[in-house]
Parts: C-alpha cells; sequence; structure tokens
C-alpha cells in the first residue's frame, strides 16, 4: 500500500505528458503551416518589384545590339529612344511588358553607317519607324533571373523572341513624394534574315549560319504609377 502511494505521483506525471504531448505536436504542426505558407508565397515571386505598373522612363533606359560583322567580327550599337510600360503581378501569368523603340535613333557611332541602316536595305525607318516587343507572362529560369516568351515586331514582321531579364532592386533615396524607381537587365537574341533585314549581310556575310546572329541588351529603369489592386 505504502508503494503504491509513492508509486502514484510518477504515474499522474506519466498521465499528463501522455496527454501534453499531442497537443505540442498539433500546436507546432498548426505553427509550421502558418510559417510555411506566406514563405512559399513569397518565394514564387521573389526577385520582382512590388505589384503595380511602372512607366519606363527614356533618359534612363538603353537598348543596345551586337551584330555580327563578316561572321568573325562584331557591330554594336544602341537606341537612344526607348519608352514603354512594365507591369508586375503575384500571379506570373499576369506580368506583362510594352516597350517601344524609335528606330531612326540608332546609333552606332559612324555617321555614314546609321544613315545606311536607317535605309531601305535595312531598317527603312521611313516605312517601319518604331521596333516594339510585347510580352504576357513569366517563369523563373534560375534564382535570380526569369524569361519571358514574347514577341518581337521589327520592319513590318513579328517574330517569338524570349526575353531573360533579371530585376535589379527599387531605388527608394529620391525626393519626397517621388515615386519608386525599379531597374531591369534584359538580354535576348534573333536573327535579322528573319525579319527580312539586311538581305546582303545574309548573302554575303553571315551566309547560312543557323545560331543568332544579334544579340540584344536592355538596360531599363522604371517608375511606379499605379498598384495593381
Amino acid at each position: 500500500m505504502r508503494t503504491n502511494n509513492m508509486l502514484r505521483p510518477l504515474l499522474n506525471v506519466v498521465r499528463l505528458v501522455a496527454i501534453l504531448l499531442p497537443l505540442g505536436a498539433m500546436a507546432s504542426h498548426t505553427s509550421a503551416q502558418q510559417a510555411t505558407a506566406p514563405a512559399h508565397k513569397d518565394a514564387v515571386t521573389q526577385g520582382l518589384p512590388a505589384p503595380g505598373t511602372y512607366k519606363i522612363d527614356p533618359h534612363h533606359s538603353f537598348v543596345y545590339f551586337s551584330a555580327w560583322h563578316h561572321i568573325v567580327g562584331r557591330v554594336r550599337g544602341r537606341f537612344d529612344q526607348v519608352t514603354g510600360t512594365i507591369v508586375a503581378s503575384p500571379d506570373l501569368a499576369a506580368c506583362s511588358v510594352d516597350v517601344n523603340i524609335d528606330v531612326s535613333t540608332i546609333s552606332t557611332q559612324v555617321a555614314r553607317r546609321d544613315d545606311d541602316l536607317r535605309g531601305p536595305a535595312y531598317f527603312d525607318v521611313t516605312k517601319f519607324p518604331t521596333m516594339t516587343y510585347q510580352g504576357r507572362g513569366i517563369h523563373r529560369v534560375s534564382a535570380d533571373q526569369w524569361q519571358m516568351d514574347g514577341s518581337l515586331t521589327m520592319h513590318g514582321v513579328t517574330k517569338a523572341v524570349p526575353l531573360t531579364f533579371k530585376f535589379n532592386g527599387i531605388f527608394a533615396g529620391g525626393k519626397p513624394g517621388e515615386p519608386a524607381r525599379a531597374a531591369f537587365h534584359g538580354t535576348a537574341a534573333t536573327k535579322r534574315a528573319l525579319f527580312g533585314i539586311g538581305a546582303r549581310d545574309n548573302l554575303q556575310e553571315v551566309g547560312d549560319a543557323t545560331a543568332p546572329d544579334v544579340e540584344i541588351e536592355i538596360d531599363v529603369e522604371a517608375d511606379a504609377i499605379s498598384p495593381t489592386p
């Protein structure tokens, strides 16, 4: 009888532990779910700016290109007038880009060559003054890079041209009342022959090469103009 009295407190402790352990496991599981859910949501859109529409700043946005020259060399240039909008959204399928480029602003630092590029043998800017890029929906391709399968319209021809880009961050150091500014860096590649540009190059310089002969690089700064509801 005395032995049972001595064991009774110990048995009570065991019973209490048996009751509390499942409750503790349930609480831990709930906390883990609460912690995991937002983390998973953030992981989907990590590396993107806050949802909203961003207007491209033409004074701080540049489109560069590098085109094969006799296959072994390259001619580099840029377009000096870039406008458009970028839409960022938690729904990756709703992200979009609309870019307009004034082709007449092409510059390769050689006036004679630039005039030739503006003429009928190349961009023919009198007939086709604007180059556009439009894309809807993005997907992640690496830890900090995304891809948009958009369409490039140039010289009156539209072709699918994937754009790989990285969000470089937000500049929040402006004056009070100024909008947040997002920065992006993107790259793409294509063939000039697909757009009916540079027939003499394709015959005499590029030949039958199947690899892209034009690489495109774009640096964009864009100001937030409206939040996404």
